[in-house]
C-alpha cells in the first residue's frame, strides 16, 4: 500500500505563499495529476512531498506515517524532473543502474532489475549505448528506467514530457499511462497541460494561486467544474463566457447578453437562490453549440463567421454574435467566412456562473 495525503500544507518564500492550505489524499496504485499554470505551486507541493522542502505548516504521510522530518532517501519515492538528469560519460546501462550501485546493491540483483526496467520500456538494446548518443525520448525512458528501478512506493514525476516535440508527447503519455498500470504504483504527476492530465489521470488537482480548486475525476472537472477558473483551464477549445444578466419578463426569466435573451425558466428557483446579484456569465463549451446555416426556429442565436480551422472532419468556427466572440467547435461543412450562421446551445450542458464570486451556479 503507498497512500499520498497532504492535510492544511502551507508554504512561504519570504512573502509570497506558494502553497496555501492544501488537503488532498492519493489512493493507493492511484495516478493523479496537479494541474494548473506556472507558478500555482504544483511543482512545490511536489517537492514538499518529495522531501526537497518542508511545509512551514500542515502535515504528509505516506502510507499512515508523517514524513514531515523523514529525509528524502528514507521515503521510499522515485522523482523524475523535467530536465533529464544524465552523468557524462556513462551508458545508459549505468545511467539506470547508478541508485542501486550507491545502495551497495549486490550485482546480480542490480542487472536483473535493470534488464527487467529496459526490456518494460523498450530500451533493452541501448543499454550499451553513452548517453551523448541518445534522442530525447530515449533519454526519457533511461530516466524512467532510473527511478523504476528503486521499486519505490510512490513515483513523483515533474513535468517529464515538456521538453520532447508533439508527436513524441502523444505517444509517451500512452506509454506513460500503461506503465504506471502495469506496475500499479501511486504516481503523482505534474503538468500544466490539460490535454495530458485529462487523458491519463484518474484524479485531477486543479490549482491556481498555491491553492486547490477542484479535485476528482477528469470527467467530473470537465462536466462539473467547480467555478470559472476551472471551467477556463479544461477543455480545448476553451469553454465560452458570455456576460448576462438575470431578467424576469412575463413570469419567464431570461439571461440577457445584449445580442440575445437566453430563455433559463425552468433554472429561475436555483439561480435565484446560489446568485450573489444580477450578474452572471454563461458558459458553454464549443462541442456543446449546434450551427445551422439556417433559421429554423425563433430561439436561434444568428452569427457571423470570422475565422475557420479545419481540422480533418472536424471544424472549429470563430464566430462573432454581434461584438461577442463564440468558438464552436462542429463536424466538417461546406461554410464561408463572413457567413451568416444560427447557433443553439446544448441546454443539458450549460453552464451559469455568479460573476462577482465566480462560483458556478449550474
Amino acid at each position: 500500500m503507498a497512500l499520498v495525503k497532504l492535510e492544511n500544507v502551507t508554504k512561504r518564500f519570504g512573502d509570497v505563499v506558494a502553497v496555501n492550505n492544501l488537503s488532498y489524499e492519493v489512493r493507493d496504485k492511484e495516478f493523479m495529476c496537479m494541474l494548473g499554470p506556472s507558478g500555482c505551486g504544483k511543482t512545490t507541493t511536489l517537492r514538499m512531498i518529495a522531501g526537497v522542502e518542508r511545509p512551514d505548516e500542515g502535515s504528509i504521510y505516506i502510507d499512515d506515517l508523517m514524513v514531515n522530518d523523514v529525509p528524502s532517501k528514507d521515503r521510499d519515492i522515485a522523482m523524475v524532473f523535467q530536465f533529464y538528469v544524465m552523468y557524462p560519460n556513462m551508458k545508459a546501462f549505468d545511467q539506470i543502474a547508478f541508485p542501486l550501485k550507491i545502495r551497495n546493491i549486490p550485482k546480480d540483483e542490480i542487472k536483473r532489475r535493470v534488464k527487467e526496467a529496459a526490456e518494460t520500456l523498450g530500451i533493452g538494446h541501448l543499454l550499451d549505448k553513452p548517453v551523448e548518443r541518445l534522442t530525447m525520448g530515449e533519454r526519457q525512458r533511461v530516466e524512467l528506467g532510473r527511478a523504476m528501478v528503486k521499486e519505490p512506493k510512490v513515483y513523483l514525476l515533474d513535468e517529464p514530457l515538456t521538453n520532447l516535440d508533439a508527436k513524441l508527447r502523444t505517444r509517451m503519455r500512452a506509454e506513460l499511462k500503461r506503465l504506471q498500470k502495469k506496475l500499479e504504483t501511486t504516481t503523482i504527476y505534474v503538468t500544466h497541460d490539460q490535454l495530458e492530465a485529462i487523458t491519463m489521470a484518474d484524479k485531477i488537482a486543479v490549482m491556481n494561486l498555491g491553492r486547490l480548486l477542484q479535485y476528482d475525476t477528469p470527467e467530473t472537472i470537465y462536466d462539473h467544474p467547480k467555478n470559472l477558473f476551472v471551467a477556463g483551464f479544461i477543455g480545448s477549445p476553451a469553454m465560452n463566457f458570455i456576460d448576462c444578466t438575470f431578467v424576469e419578463r412575463d413570469d419567464k426569466a431570461f439571461l440577457d447578453a445584449g445580442e440575445f435573451l437566453y430563455n433559463i425558466t425552468e433554472l429561475r428557483n436555483l439561480i435565484k437562490e446560489q446568485k450573489t446579484s444580477s450578474e452572471l456569465i454563461l458558459g458553454v463549451r464549443p462541442e456543446h453549440i449546434s450551427v445551422r446555416k439556417r433559421s429554423v426556429k425563433k430561439d436561434l442565436i444568428e452569427a457571423q463567421v470570422s475565422v475557420m480551422e479545419p481540422i480533418g472532419n472536424r471544424l472549429t468556427l470563430h464566430l462573432n454574435v454581434g461584438k461577442r466572440p463564440v468558438t464552436v467547435n462542429t463536424y466538417a461543412m461546406e461554410i464561408a467566412v463572413g457567413e451568416s450562421v444560427w447557433i443553439t446551445f446544448d441546454r443539458s450542458k450549460i453552464h451559469v456562473f455568479d460573476k462577482k464570486t465566480e462560483n458556478t451556479i449550474i
